[in-house]
């Protein structure tokens, strides 16, 4: 019996995207465009965000190489056999399958696109996913071709959201809002955090289904974590019982086809003491100020500053943990990252219309001081042409968050 190498299967039909034809269209030109500017032939994409940002389809890899490859006139994925023809009806482009059945289909599947008569001489790549090995691989192929790194020229191209994105953002933030309050409905002396985090999941989930009744609905989470816990912005949530006093950490994450959103909150259950609540008074005043700096024209590193001496002028900079900020987009804890939007000492990007950004000031008091825990608040904003709306609606600081019950 002889089994292929690579195949197309076009089965059942293509089905409706988030994102316009239109929009995807947008996102491939503006592709084609940095391969002019670099005179590269084609480009492979191999990461999850990259290729879910041009084509709509998010993989699942399992160990197995996936990717993309755009030419100036085509657009193609190229998927595992193990996902039939899902990648081919969740995308707005074509698709060849690779089988299993001998080592390295993915390179011949990759080599069908392009073919050998005319090898291209320029191939953009991502250095910052491709694995040395892949790399490798690839330029056993194409052994007279030249190598570029187009990642930060992606990322570039990304941080700068298209309307049909920021729709879905804002869509994200309200979800996220609802799951957090879900989450507070919740709290209780003797919950857990899994089983307060599950019904915050739940809520989120069934709403991202009932406002997007035609997507797949994959990797929404909750991190609700308390007492020590909440030391670490990304502590897994734990099998802990809350007790009387505790503080409280409340990460809602919807994720709408790739796109991913966050509430995140500081809670007391019950009562706060004075040391906790001068600390949290502490991160929300740096909060609130940094709300007011996220503006057209504002420079990262220059908001970044101010909130450092303001925190200092607190009593509280030795306690903060990471950046101020960073973007929204196609990301999610295993995928994706726009670095060079981020609110860091070391970015310089100056804020500009349809950029999205979070404010979330942390602080970690170690345990055996005075108001021990961490401290997080998080809001995201969309910067418009005069201003920046905050998308975000969950009230924050001592006088909302401290859940009595």
């Amino acid at each position: 019996m002889e089994r292929p190498d690579f195949f197309d299967l076009k089965n059942g039909e293509k089905v409706q995207l988030p994102f316009s034809n239109k929009e995807f269209e947008r996102r491939v030109n503006n592709l084609r465009l940095i391969m002019e500017k670099n005179n590269l032939d084609m480009i492979i994409l191999t990461s999850m965000h990259n290729i879910a940002y041009y084509t709509g389809f998010i993989y699942c890899s399992f160990g197995r190489p996936y990717g993309c490859v755009v030419t100036k006139k085509k657009i193609t994925t190229i998927s595992a056999n193990i996902d039939a023809s899902q990648p081919w009806r969740r995308s707005h482009c074509e698709n060849v399958i690779y089988t299993d059945w001998r080592r390295d289909n993915f390179l011949r599947a990759l080599v069908s696109l392009v073919g050998r008569d005319e090898p291209p001489k320029n191939i953009g790549v991502e250095n910052d996913h491709l694995t040395i090995e892949m790399r490798e691989k690839i330029g056993s192929i194409f052994t007279f071709s030249v190598f570029s790194d187009v990642s930060k020229n992606l990322m570039q191209l990304r941080m700068i959201k298209s309307n049909e994105e920021v729709e879905i953002i804002k869509n994200g933030a309200r979800i996220a809002d609802l799951g957090g309050q879900e989450i507070v409905n919740n709290i209780k002396e003797g919950n857990t955090e899994i089983e307060i985090a599950i019904a915050g999941r739940d809520k989120m989930e069934r709403e991202i289904a009932k406002t997007y009744p035609n997507a797949e609905y994959m990797d929404t989470w909750v991190w609700f974590q308390s007492g020590i816990n909440t030391d670490g912005a990304h502590n897994p949530k734990t099998n802990r019982k809350l007790i009387n006093g505790d503080i409280l950490s409340l990460n809602a994450f919807p994720m709408i086809s790739g796109y991913y959103t966050a509430l995140e909150r500081t809670l007391f259950l019950n009562h706060v003491d004075k040391d906790s609540l001068r600390a949290w008074e502490a991160n929300v005043k740096v909060h609130k100020r940094g709300l007011e700096l996220i503006k057209p024209g504002a420079k990262c590193s220059d908001i970044c500053n101010e909130l450092n001496e303001l925190f200092a002028e607190l009593g509280f900079l030795h306690y903060r943990t990471f950046g101020y900020g960073h973007s929204f987009g196609v990301l999610s804890h295993f995928y994706g990252r726009e670095s060079g939007l981020e609110l860091r000492e070391d970015i310089d990007t100056v804020l500009e219309e349809n950029m999205v950004i979070s404010m979330e000031p942390m602080i970690m008091i170690p345990e055996g001081n005075p108001g021990a825990g961490g401290y997080r608040e998080h809001d995201i904003l969309v910067i418009g042409k005069d201003g920046a709306e905050n998308i975000t609606k969950f009230p924050f600081g001592p006088e909302y968050n401290i859940i009595k019950n």
